[in-house]
């Protein structure tokens, strides 16, 4: 691990200011919003590729805010876990801004943009973030940004998912807070690498460890914690939606892989065995949920909870190559994802519903659209060649490696509940039909917006070993510091 070399000017730092110096302009100028918007999702694409470059250039970097170092300072660290999520962000983030140009309003934009960009920065910021307590309050400045964001809708439905969510929200902190308390006082640091070399399977580390999780797997929503995910996922706008599936979820995730490799290296198998058989359920039961849905939105939303539940087999196969399964995993449905839930906005948009049954002449006047649709329900399926196909063959590789055939199983059982609500929709669209019906057109721009992402998805399984060799760069995969 080296310092940042521009210590005076950190892209670490950078990635973090552009997007919250965008959400003061939108907000300052809520009538102009969009301009703002969008140079914002420009500049903090551009200014990623320039971290990856340095990352790439001079391996894992290190940057300490106002030059304190841990244990007393704040640190910002780039590796190649952190690389990726950057990546995935910036990716879908540049794709919703410009889907989001045409989607909303000039009201609805007011409040869209400076939310969107505030979400950004805390995203970024929690990417980058070495100390478990500069975890901590990322975490919760994305939960309010994600909170206001559901609400925008501005109906009955909405605010009363955005509550639940916010109530869900704030538990979850509150039980990372207790663990991190519990951690400071038991070995006197922050810092999640000083955590993990001074770690000891003491009571306290042990009590730490459940809260912590506990409040993570509940801001995941894995099964049975997901009762919140479905009406907040479904009640928001469909570009919001897409970064709450694609995006937030995943934040939670990342940090619990952090811990869970980094601080608690002492767990044993019974944990990761129970987490593996909590994400079996939510692959069985979230599939089943999506095929009984009449709503689209929400078959899209319970797809969510189908593929959390895959990322959550890696952890029962994570003496083999599992975790580089379920990290790939995470990329390719983060993209595939935002494109389903911006192909679901398209069709919201033109016909003024989403109700399953009524999907009939989508082929015939948004066939971009449901290609794009198409498209990502293959790599949710996981086949070949698409960034899913890559991932689920992985975790299928890890399960065979390692002894444990039967995670196979709901691998196998997922596939097929994803295909056959994939394909129902798909039925529905091509449905002819003489009834009349209210349209209006949808603009281009969110139409290739969502056709450009699903090829995407699909492109992920040509480029695969760029990001599985980027995962070795650093902690928690790869050797070094």
């Amino acid at each position: 691990m080296i310092p940042s070399p521009m210590p005076g000017l950190s892209l670490e730092m950078l990635v973090v200011a552009v997007p919250l110096l965008g959400a003061i302009c939108c907000f300052l100028w809520p009538g102009r919003s969009v301009l703002p918007g969008l140079f914002t999702s420009v500049a903090v694409t551009a200014t990623v590729i320039g971290l990856g470059w340095q990352v790439m250039q001079h391996g894992v970097l290190r940057h300490a805010l106002g030059g304190w170092q841990a244990p007393l300072g704040i640190d910002l660290q780039a590796d190649g876990l952190s690389l990726l999520m950057l990546t995935m962000t910036a990716v879908v983030g540049l794709a919703v801004s410009i889907y989001s140009s045409a989607y909303f309003g000039r009201e609805k934009a007011a409040s869209f943009w400076p939310l969107w960009c505030f979400l950004w920065a805390a995203l970024n910021a929690l990417f980058l973030s070495a100390d478990i307590f500069n975890l901590y309050v990322t975490l919760e400045l994305l939960g309010l940004a994600a909170v206001a964001l559901v609400a925008l809708a501005g109906d009955t439905d909405a605010l009363s998912a955005a509550m639940r969510y916010l109530l869900v929200s704030l538990t979850g902190s509150l039980f990372y807070l207790l663990g991190v308390a519990l951690l400071y006082h038991g070995f006197g640091t922050l810092d999640m690498v000083l955590l993990g070399r001074t770690m000891a399977a003491t009571p306290p580390a042990w009590a730490a460890m459940g809260l912590m999780s506990v409040g993570l797997l509940l801001k995941t929503a894995l099964f049975p914690l997901h009762f919140w995910l479905p009406p907040a996922h479904a009640g928001a706008p469909a570009p919001v939606s897409a970064l709450l599936s694609a995006l937030v979820v995943k934040a939670s995730f990342y940090i619990l892989i952090r811990l869970w490799l980094l601080v608690f290296p002492f767990p044993g198998p019974a944990p990761g065995q129970l987490l593996g058989l909590l994400g079996t359920a939510a692959i069985l039961w979230g599939g089943m949920q999506a095929l009984r849905q009449t709503r689209l939105k929400l078959l899209v939303a319970y797809s969510t909870v189908v593929q959390i539940g895959y990322l959550f087999l890696a952890f029962p196969l994570a003496a083999t190559i599992g975790w580089h399964g379920a990290i790939y995993l995470l990329l390719s449905h983060a993209v595939a994802k935002t494109a389903m839930f911006l192909a679901t906005g398209n069709i919201l948009f033109h016909g003024g519903h989403d109700r399953i049954a009524d999907l009939d002449r989508v082929a015939r006047h948004l066939p971009l659209t449901l290609g794009a649709f198409a498209l990502a329900g293959v790599s949710l399926m996981g086949l070949p060649p698409s960034g899913g196909f890559i991932s689920k063959w992985l975790l299928l590789e890890a399960s065979i490696r390692s002894g444990q055939w039967w995670w196979a199983m709901p691998l196998i059982a997922g596939g097929l509940l994803t295909g056959a609500y994939v394909f129902r929709v798909i039925g529905h669209a091509f449905t002819p039909s003489d009834l009349p019906r209210t349209s209006r057109a949808v603009p281009l721009r969110m139409e290739w917006t969502a056709l450009l992402m699903a090829m995407l998805a699909i492109a992920l399984g040509l480029i695969a070993s760029w990001p599985l060799a980027l995962m070795d760069t650093g902690l928690p995969f790869g050797g070094g510091t």
